[in-house]
Parts: structure tokens; sequence; C-alpha cells
């Protein structure tokens, strides 16, 4: 049974996230929790002592991966955002200026929604989309069973209704494919084969020829906001095609 959105709603959907995107490679001591822990600043000194302030309202993602890098325990954190939100202000202000480090933050739609190292590799869900749907919609007779993007992940499964075979009486199988990723640091890009089991209408995923890409990539120079997806499209695409 079809899930989710279709093929058109997804290209639509990651277009608009696309232009809403902003990230950023800066350094913690840049970085401050505000209004009671519900809003993170990021500063950027212009001139001769003026700061430039972008402010952000925060996931709950980007609250646990935050809490996770400054080394406090989630039991703890989420007490002090529900019980005492001056308390965290106090303690994840302290450990992102005690010693200060360069970190990714990636922002969309106004909000902080993932808090990474300055080693996260940036391969997006619209860049993924730009090479795979071409090629999907040119498969004939191609069934997309699912296809979603949520505020952490993406997911297409295609199966191929002409790739197909019994591989025992009354067992008929299709060959497809599932297409998933994170862009906020909940898991790599896989691409893996699908056998499609007709007889129980499930998917059994084939791992052993799937392949997977991470996002971890070389340090970068000192910068602050980092360039769209579509110039970096050749380095963070074609290498795992």
């Amino acid at each position: 049974m079809k899930t989710g959105r279709t093929l058109q709603d997804l290209a639509a959907e990651l277009d608009r996230q696309a232009k809403s995107k902003r990230d950023f490679i800066i350094s913690t001591s840049a970085m401050q929790m505000v209004d009671n822990a519900e809003y993170f600043n990021l500063f950027r000194p212009i001139g001769s002592g003026n700061t430039e302030i972008e402010l952000f309202s925060m996931t709950g993602l980007f609250h646990r991966q935050l809490g996770s890098s400054l080394g406090i325990p989630a039991k703890y954190y989420d007490k002090m955002r529900t019980d005492f939100s001056e308390l965290l202000l106090e303690n994840v202000n302290g450990w992102l200026w005690q010693k200060p480090r360069r970190q990714t933050l990636r922002t969309m739609d106004g909000r902080a929604r993932a808090f990474l190292s300055d080693r996260y590799r940036r391969i997006d869900n619209y860049d993924i989309a730009k090479a795979i749907l071409p090629v999907i919609g040119e498969m004939p007779d191609a069934r997309v069973d699912s296809c979603e993007v949520t505020e952490n992940r993406m997911y297409i499964k295609v199966v191929n209704p002409r790739l197909e075979a019994e591989v025992q009486k009354g067992d008929i199988v299709q060959a497809g494919i599932i297409i998933s990723n994170s862009e906020v640091g909940l898991g790599s890009v896989t691409v893996m084969p699908l056998v499609y089991r007709l007889v129980c209408l499930n998917g059994m995923i084939v791992n052993d020829l799937g392949q997977r890409k991470y996002h971890i990539g070389r340090e970068l120079e000192e910068s602050w906001e980092l360039y769209s997806d579509t110039t970096l499209e050749a380095e963070d695409i074609h290498r795992w095609l």
C-alpha cells in the first residue's frame, strides 16, 4: 500500500527546504542559549566591535545533540529544561564557552535542527533526489510504495514489477530499491536492493548488495556560513553513485 507523499510532492518539498536551509561552521564561543532555553544565538563579529546575531528556535533533536556534545546527561538536561530553565542556560552556555571548539550547526525554517561535528559531511536530500528521481521516472511501470521526508529523515521505496521471478511455487518476488538519508546525523545515506514478496505483501532488504555513504568529511578551514548544497553537488553526490 502506498504511503506518504507522491514523488512530485516530495520534489516540491525538498525544493522548498533547500531554499530555507542555512548551515554554519562556528566556534562554540560564538554561541549562546537564550530566552528560557527556547532560542539559540549565533554571534559574528563585524568590523570593530559590532556583532551580527542569528537567532533560531530549537528542535527536540537539536536539544538532544547539544546536551550530548556538552556531556550533559539527557535526563538531567530534560529536567532542567522543564523545571529550571535558568540552570540549563547556565550549564549550556558555561560549557559552550569553557573550552571553545568548532561545530556544524544546521538550520532550516528558522530552527536550529542539528548540532554536529565540524567534520560532518553534508549529503542532502535535495541532491540525492536530484540524482535519483529522474532515474526512477524512466523506469517503466515502477511503483512507489512509500515516499516521505520528515524533520529527521527521507525515505523512498520503489518496486519494479517488470523484474519478477518465482523463487518457489506460489512464492513470487519482485525487485526494488530503498533509498534513505538523514541530514541531521541520524544515519548514513543508504541505497539498498529490495526483494518484494507478493505472497505476504512485504519487502526483504538485501543488505549485502547495498551501499552506504557516511556523513564524515575532511576538516574545513575557518568559516561562518557554508556554501549552498548546489555548489557542493559533485563532491557530495557523485562519489556514492
